[in-house]
């Protein structure tokens, strides 16, 4: 099964490497006040593709967050005080 991994792996990287030299040509990007970035083609989907990254693992941020403080809160509570927070039973009927 390792095998077959790095063997996928290898075909992955043989891809992206055989992309980044075909695609070497300088590209131009105007933005806006007449403002221009020439750089190769690869470095620019590069430098967009990691941009995306980090705008993707920032817009979970505050999802993870709001999720750690709340399992903090529920665990302060149950080691706090289990026997309040455990409802209490009716005796068992004879």
């Amino acid at each position: 099964m390792t095998a077959l991994t790095w063997a996928v792996r290898l075909i992955i990287f043989s891809f992206l490497l055989l992309f980044a030299v075909r695609n070497t040509q300088p590209t131009m990007l105007r933005f806006v006040l007449d403002y221009v970035w020439e750089a190769p083609l690869v470095i620019v989907l590069l430098a967009f593709f990691a941009g995306g990254a980090v705008l993707g693992v920032l817009s979970v941020m505050g999802v993870i967050y709001r999720q750690r403080r709340e399992i903090s809160r529920l665990k302060r509570l149950t080691v706090k005080s289990p026997a309040e927070s455990a409802p209490e039973l009716p005796p068992p009927l004879a």
